[in-house]
């Protein structure tokens, strides 16, 4: 059951550890309520509504009522409870689910990525295989060495992901849009008078609001989401139950597949084009998988079987029954079927659903750019953690405000839920789609599968959805293009992004500077050596960047230590804190070079606590004398450079950090690499922010222990005296042009859109959180 459900939990060998455990997940299932059910239990609003609206309203009776309805139930049924709920929960990354958790899933099994920095020291993190997944060596599948070799197929596995991400983020726009919209505008079968433009300004005000809170982070009232969604929950539950019972029972034999068939039977083509309403039925489904890292598998699978399931299934069957003697309420079938007493109840738990249901999709559209972020396909942005004790909890300004606009957008220029409802349903069923395609993959690849079980889940799955889409595609002229448009401009952002990325790190992967180079130098490097410590950012993890012989020949001098830094996305959600470095040398000891891997994974939110120096120096500290101690240990890794191992916590090593008094001037002994001027901007700059100033006034020392060798020990002492001196980080300011010979199409891209997203999104050293009054940056062309 353990591997099934995808929870840790010790053996059960006693009752209480028993109620332990089912209470952790049913407070789970609790809260999942709030968070991924929000959007699907909204779908009732606007179902019926946008299924009839066209040539399918000339055909309206009791049976096509039915014939509707058990539409809806097998969909509901097929998708997202035995695809989702018993398939594709099992496909987790480690406990993360979405589009790019199941890429992400299927880089780490086959040589998917387009980036060649993977190391073999990545497959040793404890998240890089789960105990479902076997191990990369235990056998190939012919489908994998097929697309390991062919670059454009694994370029096509990339856009196939980036348009269901696309999708994601349109979702986000459109999901706010005709959830509140909908549900304001209920006030007009109350207020007939009121006229459309009224409940259209109604709509855009809740919007604001709700964009303009997200700063404070959903954690702060996320308590409060669950209770509403039940509420709702219960609430269109007995509406449906009194709805069948009074207005007509017998709407309970639509329950048989045979009316799912008399659908298409008679007058297909007008009945097939109004999939593209029905498919709204399942709208907000994937939002179970892509919400997974918050809870459980077996968590979302009791909230949704046990209770979300059945509401939605007595909700549509109400609106059927009372629809089937009550046509002419079909535009408002919702509203309309709700009897007088509990209108207005009713009314405002379906806002604030509305609103949550809302939430939780904007929620996780911070989250899937994120991921994207880190992988490398999307411009660097601002992620605050809104959360201290809920992981993932994150918000970003740009991509808020951007939402915003679209979504007023969107409601003002459509101003008709079955529009809004067009566009949304070819962004969700798309999104469904894409999933299929790469669960297909992850039987095969991950899994490792007989091939006959993937073409079963993609023939069947993808034949159902595929259904779904080209009708909705019909509706692309009635409000259908809208997110076409938004996906291909977040697309072409996200791609050219990606390509201009890749081309610089090719670039660097081909002119990296020989080590005979650096040799023949000698320990100098051709140069002056001052005192102090160069953290020399780059994104190799192997070799020496070209950029660096621009640093030798451009810069009058150079530290007596340097440390090339390489902050790297492993494709795993999260990376242990005593797994995330991978140290190693680079040369000869007298060259005082090495080599930082900073690795983490794409859930992963690197922490501003001005403390990376002195983890880092300890780590060095721990990597020398392990190094001395330990040289044909199997947790080196052999590179072009080096040996490589990965440092946890230094709890054994000979330095310590002790911090220092304000009035110290212990390192006042150490001449700096600074110059004055230097060391008085940087006391104005410690006065200014007089918190980082502390956290920086420490010092390290040396034990006087006899059992570290002397050549160890004086190295040691170099690393103190450097960093004493003075830590400065150094940066390539480089320039990204496309050759001259490189055809129009790829010049455009570099030369004008990777170069203007360059421009506009933040800067290396504002993302890495380099103090500026440390940082040097050094100028650079690339032609690639």
């Amino acid at each position: 059951m353990d591997s099934d459900i995808g929870f840790y939990h010790p053996r059960m060998n006693s009752q209480v550890s028993r109620m332990m455990y089912y209470k952790s997940t049913l407070l789970l299932a609790y809260e999942s309520f709030g968070v991924v059910y929000g959007d699907l239990s909204t779908s009732p609003l606007y179902v019926y509504k946008s299924t009839f609206d066209g040539k399918l309203g000339k055909y309206m009776s009791e049976d096509t009522v039915f014939e509707v309805f058990s539409l809806i139930f097998w969909t509901l049924t097929l998708i997202p409870v035995i695809k989702y709920v018993v398939i594709v929960l099992s496909a987790s990354d480690n406990g993360e689910g979405g589009t790019f958790a199941l890429y992400s899933l299927l880089c780490r099994h086959a040589k998917l990525s387009l980036i060649p920095n993977q190391q073999a020291a990545d497959e040793e993190v404890s998240t890089y295989y789960s105990t479902r997944q076997p191990a990369q060596n235990t056998g190939t599948s012919p489908l994998k060495r097929f697309l390991e070799k062919h670059r454009r197929l694994r370029t096509g596995l990339l856009v196939v992901v980036l348009i269901g991400t696309c999708m994601v983020i349109g979702d986000g726009v459109l999901t706010p849009a005709i959830s509140v919209l909908s549900s304001v505008s209920g006030l007009q079968v109350r207020t007939t008078k009121l006229h459309e433009s009224v409940v259209v300004v109604l709509a855009c005000i809740i919007l604001i609001g709700l964009f303009a809170l997200q700063h404070f982070g959903t954690h702060r009232v996320a308590f409060i989401f669950a209770p509403i969604v039940i509420a709702w929950l219960l609430c269109i539950c007995a509406v449906g139950i009194y709805n069948v019972v009074y207005w007509n029972p017998s709407i309970l034999r639509a329950l048989s597949p045979y009316y799912a068939y008399k659908f298409f039977r008679n007058n297909g083509k007008d009945k097939w084009i109004s999939l593209g309403g029905i498919l709204l039925c399942i709208t907000g489904t994937e939002a179970m998988f892509a919400d997974l890292g918050h809870f459980t598998p077996f968590s979302i699978r009791i909230a949704f079987a046990g209770f979300v399931y059945p509401c939605l299934i007595l909700s549509y069957m109400g609106q059927a029954a009372f629809l089937s003697k009550n046509y002419a309420s079909v535009e408002r079938t919702f509203y309309d079927s709700i009897p007088d007493r509990v209108f207005w109840p009713v009314f405002v738990v379906a806002t604030l659903a509305a609103i949550v249901g809302s939430q939780a999709v904007i929620s996780a559209t911070f989250s899937i750019v994120k991921q994207c972020h880190a992988l490398g396909c999307f411009p660097r942005i601002k992620i605050v953690h809104t959360s201290r004790h809920i992981s993932g909890r994150i918000y970003i300004p740009e991509i808020n405000w951007i939402l915003l606009v679209l979504c007023l957008a969107v409601t003002v220029g459509f101003r008709d839920t079955t529009l809004i409802g067009n566009a949304y349903g070819i962004a969700a069923i798309t999104v469904m789609f894409v999933t299929t395609c790469l669960m297909s993959l992850v039987i095969i690849i991950v899994w490792r599968k007989n091939f006959l079980w993937a073409i079963g889940f993609l023939l069947f799955f993808g034949w159902i959805e595929g259904s779904y889409l080209s009708a909705s595609v019909m509706k692309v002229p009635q409000g259908g293009w809208a997110p076409l448009a938004l996906s291909a401009i977040f697309m072409v952002v996200m791609y050219v992004w990606h390509y201009g990325t890749r081309r610089k790190y090719m670039f660097d992967l081909q002119n990296k500077v020989s080590m005979k180079w650096i040799l023949t130098l000698g320990p100098s490097l051709g140069i002056v050596r001052v005192p102090g410590i160069g953290l020399i950012y780059t994104e190799l993890v192997t070799g020496v960047p070209a950029i660096f012989s621009h640093f030798v020949t451009n810069l009058p001098a150079f530290h007596q230590v340097l440390v090339f830094v390489c902050i790297k996305s492993v494709p795993v959600p999260f990376v242990p804190a005593e797994e995330r470095y991978l140290i190693g040398r680079i040369g000869p000891k007298v060259y005082h070079m090495y080599r930082c891997i900073v690795r983490y994974g794409y859930k992963d939110i690197p922490k501003d606590d001005n403390d990376f120096e002195n983890r880092l120096i300890l780590s060095i500290a721990e990597f020398i004398q392990m190094e001395a101690e330990e040289s044909q240990s199997t947790s080196y890794e052999n590179s072009l450079d080096g040996r490589m191992a990965v440092i946890s916590t230094p709890v054994r090593s000979s330095m310590r950090m002790v911090i220092a008094d304000e009035d110290d001037n212990a390192a006042g002994s150490i001449p700096s690499s600074k110059s004055p001027t230097l060391q008085s901007l940087q006391s104005m700059y410690e006065m200014d922010a007089p918190q980082l100033g502390r956290q920086r006034r420490v010092r390290f020392e040396l034990f006087n222990s006899p059992t570290v060798a002397p050549t160890v020990r004086e190295e040691l002492l170099e690393l103190i005296k450097a960093k004493e001196a003075g830590v400065a980080y150094i940066l390539g300011h480089s320039y990204i042009k496309a050759r001259k010979s490189s055809s129009f199409l790829k010049k455009f891209a570099i030369d004008v859109g990777y170069s203007f997203l360059r421009k506009n999104c933040r800067g290396p050293a504002v993302a890495l959180n380099i103090p500026h009054i440390s940082l040097i940056e050094v100028g650079m062309i690339y032609y690639v």
